[in-house]
């Protein structure tokens, strides 16, 4: 071998090295191995806060709409003896009996799934929360009574507090999983609904 094919069988030998280095890493089965545990690893974590962040969105919306029955029945309980009408005396009664089952089949479920066994033992912040719509709600049925026009004002409140119950009952249906839950929920939507159109239909002159 001469001078001149010794070099150039070094110069391949280099090059040849060098492409085997650059690939080297991505070659590797130990490298796909490693990078495809990291990226299922990854996926997993995602997973878990987003399963994470429903769970606990679907707790704190269970306890904001625990918190508004038992509010909300106490308010229908208080000033239900002081309707003139006779009609919707009779609506109050039947929203109170339904709101109570509600209240009830709600409380079981946060019992078994939360270990909660009363309002007093959820978030203090949704506690005040609904205290502080409960007060609301409160003085403007204490001053319609005073002024006589508690009727009028009584049934057009229970039309919006039942609103909001819908609300809270569909979003809470498209949140758990659990399927009694969403039997419960469904049965008291369609009776809800049945009270609001005695309550926004109500009217003094008849």
């Amino acid at each position: 071998m001469n001078g001149q094919e010794y070099l150039n069988r070094i110069s391949t030998e280099k090059r040849i090295g060098t492409k085997k280095g650059q690939n080297g890493i991505f070659s590797s089965k130990f490298f796909w191995i490693g990078l495809i545990g990291v990226i299922g690893l990854i996926l997993i974590m995602i997973l878990g806060a987003i399963l994470g962040s429903a769970g606990n969105k679907e707790k704190t919306k269970t306890f904001q709409f625990l918190a508004h029955l038992e509010n909300t029945i106490s308010v229908v309980q208080e000033y239900q003896p002081n309707i003139k009408s006779s009609d919707l005396r009779s609506s109050s009664a039947s929203l109170y009996g339904v709101l109570t089952n509600i209240n009830t089949d709600a409380m079981n479920y946060v019992t078994e799934k939360y270990n909660i066994k009363t309002t007093k033992d959820i978030d203090k912040n949704i506690v005040e929360q609904a205290k502080t719509e409960q007060d609301a709600l409160n003085d403007e049925l204490y001053k319609a009574k005073i002024n006589g026009t508690l009727d009028r004002i009584f049934a057009y409140k229970m039309a919006s507090e039942i609103s909001t119950f819908m609300s809270q009952e569909n979003e809470l249906h498209n949140i758990t999983k659990d399927e009694t839950l969403k039997e419960t929920l469904s049965q008291s939507y369609n009776s809800l609904k049945n009270l609001y159109d005695k309550f926004n239909n109500f009217s003094e002159a008849r």
